[in-house]
């Protein structure tokens, strides 16, 4: 049996996956980091960022995260998230006028959300 880890995205109002997986990749205050089976024990802050998950199907779930923690011991992953929606669910019109209107505003948060959740989506960094 392949080496796997056990992986739960929340955000603040619900859960958004749950799983398990071999590898997770997840933007930090200290950058990216690859989590797989056997990592050493961490806790993180989360900045806004994709997640990638790989799942032990050979599947890529991705999510856009904003904010948050993230915890690993014991083979379970948590990433605790203050908003995430997975890749799919995100309406790309809608965030790309979201952007456009960010850009207007001169409101580098709301940029920084808007651009997150396209590059969920396209998978461009």
């Amino acid at each position: 049996m392949a080496a796997e880890l056990h992986v739960e995205l929340v955000a603040a109002d619900r859960s958004v996956w749950s799983g398990e997986a071999t590898l997770v990749i997840a933007r930090t205050t200290s950058g990216d980091i690859g989590v797989m089976p056997g990592h050493q024990p961490l806790l993180g802050v989360l900045q806004s960022g994709p997640v990638t998950i790989k799942t032990t199907d050979g599947n890529t779930v991705v999510a856009a995260v904003h904010g948050g923690f993230i915890s690993f011991a014991d083979d379970k992953l948590s990433l605790l998230a203050e908003i995430a929606e997975l890749a799919d669910e995100i309406d790309v019109e809608r965030a790309e006028r979201a952007l456009e209107r960010a850009k207007a505003e001169a409101d580098a948060a709301a940029e920084r959300r808007a651009d997150v959740r396209l590059m969920a989506v396209t998978g461009v960094r």
